[in-house]
């Protein structure tokens, strides 16, 4: 039995983010490593992981995050962006309190 994925891409500048979010227990990998690990600063991944703390859904969904193109700041925005998105697909009712 396979997982439902939801496939989306976020942008910012010129970082692209691709993201795949399944149901899960909270585990969150940014290129392979962990988001802290990553973007180097709080700063950095709280803004990215700030669509799952405001739905309060952090340890209901796995996240596999490929960034690339520009610093760790449009980064971070690119994942922001693409893990909203990747939410609202989960959840059409997410849209209001994402926006």
């Amino acid at each position: 039995m396979s997982k439902e994925t939801f496939v989306t891409i976020g942008r910012r500048k010129t970082a692209t983010a691709r993201v795949r979010l399944t149901r899960g227990t909270g585990k969150v990998l940014v290129n392979g490593s962990e988001p802290l690990a990553y973007f180097k600063t709080d700063e950095f991944t709280n803004s990215a992981l700030s669509p799952l703390k405001t739905v309060n859904m952090a340890d209901q969904v796995d996240i596999k995050i490929k960034a690339q193109g520009g610093g760790l700041n449009g980064q971070a925005g690119a994942v922001r962006l693409g893990i909203a998105r990747a939410l609202q697909k989960l959840n059409a009712d997410l849209r209001v309190p994402l926006k």
